[in-house]
C-alpha cells in the first residue's frame, strides 16, 4: 500500500487547540456515517461487552533547553538507556556532536549520538520527580504552531491527561480517552458491561510521519505494553457469549492485538513486552469490535490502522464528510466510532 493512499487535506482552522464540552461523535457502521452525542454511544453499550481502556499516565518529558549561544529550544526525552543516557527528540539539524546544552532544573547534557532518536549523556541521573518539577507536557507538534506558542497553557496539564491515567511513561497521551468523564464511566457500568484496562506507553512512534513511499518500507518504532490476565480473559468470556469489545483507542486496540499475535510473554498476572506491531492493509483484526478513537493525521501509522479497521474506502470518505461538516480534529479534536470490517 502506498503511503500517498492515506493522504486528506483539510482546513488548518480545524486543527482543535483545546478541548471542545461536549466532543462531538462521528459513527460509523455499516451505514453512512452519522452524528450522534454520548449518550447515544453509551446506549449502544450492552451488559454483555467489555470496554477497555489506557491507564497509561503522561509524564511532563518536554524539557527546555539552551546552547552557549543562548539559542532555546526543547527537548523530548523518550526513553533512559543507563542512568546518565537518554534516547530524545530535539532540533538534530542545528545542534552536533559533543556540544553541551544547558537544561532547566540546573542539569547540562552532552550529545553523544545523533539520528533519530539522539542521545544524550546528563550530568546527573534524573527521575520523573526531575519531569514533574521542571517539565511541560509534550503536546504534539502542530497544536504548538497553529497557537504560535512552543509553551503549553496551564491548562493543558489537566486537558492532556485522562481520567484513567496511573501508570506513568508515556510522551502523548491516549486521546480517545480525553472524551470521557467519570460519569460517563458510571453509565457503561450500571449498564452491566465491564471496564478493564491495558497499559501502552505512548512512545516515538507517535511523532514519526511515514516517509517512506510503500507502508512495507515503514520500520515502526516498539512500545511497552502490559495486558493484564483478568483484561485478556473478560475479552474471551466476552467472544463466547455474544458480547462486543470496544476498544477506546488505537493503543488499546495494538496492545490487544499484540497478545493476540503472540508479541508478548505470558506470565502468571500478565502479558508484558515491547511491541512493534504495524497495523495496516489486509490485516486480521481478533479482538475489537468497535474502535474509539480521534481523527489522524494525514500519511500517519494511526490513520493506516483505522483504514485496516473500518475499510480504507469508507475511512477516506467519512474523513472528507466530517470535515465537510467542521468537526474538530486530531489531540484535541472530535471523537470517531469504527466498527471493525474484517
Amino acid at each position: 500500500m502506498k503511503t500517498s493512499e492515506l493522504d486528506f487535506s483539510y482546513p488548518q482552522e480545524l486543527i482543535a487547540t483545546e478541548p471542545h464540552k461536549p466532543s462531538r461523535i462521528m459513527w460509523v457502521d455499516d451505514a453512512a456515517p452519522c452524528e450522534i452525542d454520548m449518550s447515544s454511544l453509551l446506549a449502544k453499550i450492552s451488559a454483555r461487552d467489555v470496554v477497555v481502556v489506557n491507564d497509561t499516565k503522561v509524564s511532563k518529558r518536554r524539557i527546555f533547553a539552551k546552547r552557549n549561544n543562548g539559542e532555546e529550544f526543547e527537548i523530548l526525552f523518550v526513553r533512559s538507556k543507563e542512568s546518565l543516557l537518554w534516547e530524545v527528540l530535539c532540533p538534530s539539524s542545528r545542534l552536533k556532536k559533543d556540544e553541551v546544552l544547558y537544561l532547566t532544573g540546573d542539569l547540562t547534557a552532552e550529545i553523544v549520538a545523533k539520528g533519530v532518536p539522539q542521545v544524550l549523556k546528563l550530568s546527573q541521573p534524573i527521575d520523573e520527580d526531575y519531569f514533574y518539577r521542571n517539565g511541560e507536557m509534550p503536546l504534539p507538534p502542530y497544536i504548538q504552531q497553529v497557537r504560535s506558542s512552543r509553551h503549553c497553557l496551564d491548562d493543558d496539564e489537566n486537558w492532556y491527561q485522562t481520567i484513567f491515567a496511573k501508570v506513568p511513561g508515556s510522551q502523548a497521551a491516549p486521546t480517545a480517552s480525553l472524551h470521557f468523564k467519570p460519569h460517563h464511566l458510571e453509565t457503561i457500568k450500571n449498564t452491566g458491561a465491564l471496564l478493564k484496562t491495558v497499559t501502552l506507553h505512548v512512545g516515538l512512534g507517535t511523532f514519526l510521519p511515514v516517509t517512506a513511499g510503500n507502508l512495507t518500507e515503514h520500520i515502526m518504532h516498539s512500545e511497552e505494553i502490559e495486558v493484564p490476565k483478568d483484561t485478556w480473559s473478560a475479552l474471551s468470556r466476552c467472544k463466547e457469549e455474544g458480547g462486543k469489545v470496544w476498544a477506546i483507542g488505537t493503543t488499546v486496540l495494538r496492545s490487544l492485538e499484540s497478545v493476540a499475535k503472540g508479541m508478548l510473554i505470558e506470565s502468571e498476572t500478565a502479558f508484558r513486552g515491547s511491541s512493534d506491531l504495524f497495523i495496516y492493509g489486509n490485516y486480521n483484526f481478533e479482538t475489537a469490535d468497535y474502535l474509539v478513537t480521534n481523527f489522524h493525521q494525514p500519511k500517519s501509522t494511526l490513520l493506516a490502522l483505522v483504514c485496516s479497521f473500518a475499510g480504507h474506502k469508507d475511512t477516506l470518505a467519512a474523513y472528507s464528510w466530517a470535515i465537510e461538516r467542521k468537526f474538530r480534529l486530531f489531540s484535541y479534536g472530535d471523537m470517531t466510532v469504527w466498527r471493525c470490517k474484517r
